[in-house]
């Protein structure tokens, strides 16, 4: 499909769910992607990720002023808002952060929004550390919900492609296979699910190139 062997750069943003806490490096769904992609016979290199555990959406942000100059990218990806939510951040905070962010990845990808694609918050209510912090699933769900609704509008107005992950996050991710042993993050399975819903939402990305 491309003559150069690897051609397309891809940068990750975001937090513990994007650096893959408690997983190995080629765990992380952003690595699991990019591997999806070169098999369907995309020229895609593994990406660069710019994550941490516990970052919020400011710190995300300060943390790529400290990167600069991030340069430009053929794929860009963001997946942040987890701790804002945890923190008890409200949800037009969150907004007006979530689209700064997603106006500075689309600049990053070359000021072409059909290069960024979202990942939706998951819902850690479903885990056993939420039960363990005596936490609300209710609660989280509904606070995750606004935020994602949120940032899905946002996607929408800028031409963004959003990957809705929150349900299969739900649906499996109370099972003990599904994470760490920690009880809270994603194990690889559940990484590979992640990937396996932005595999189609990516390929239709690039194959607009």
């Amino acid at each position: 499909m491309f003559s150069d062997p690897i051609s397309l750069s891809y940068l990750a943003l975001g937090d513990s769910y994007s650096i893959g806490e408690g997983v190995t490096e080629n765990a992380r769904w952003p690595m699991q992607l990019a591997r999806a992609l070169r098999e369907e016979g995309f020229a895609i290199a593994d990406p660069r990720i710019i994550a941490k555990t516990g970052w919020t959406t400011d710190e995300l942000a300060a943390a790529m002023d400290e990167a600069e100059p991030l340069g430009k990218w053929d794929v860009v990806s963001l997946l942040i808002g987890v701790n804002d939510q945890y923190r008890g951040r409200n949800v037009n905070d969150y907004s007006e952060c979530f689209t700064t962010l997603l106006q500075r990845a689309v600049a990053l990808a070359t000021a072409n929004p059909r290069q960024v694609f979202i990942l939706s918050i998951p819902d850690w209510g479903v885990t056993p550390f939420a039960r363990a912090e005596l936490r609300s699933p209710r609660r989280i769900a509904k606070e995750l919900d606004a935020f994602n609704a949120a940032s899905r509008d946002i996607c929408e107005a800028h031409g963004v492609a959003f990957v809705d992950i929150t349900e299969v996050s739900r649906e499996l991710g109370a099972q003990p296979a599904m994470l760490i042993e920690d009880g809270l993050h994603p194990s690889a399975a559940m990484y590979a699910e992640w990937a396996r819903l932005a595999l189609p939402v990516v390929r239709g990305l690039l194959a607009g190139r």
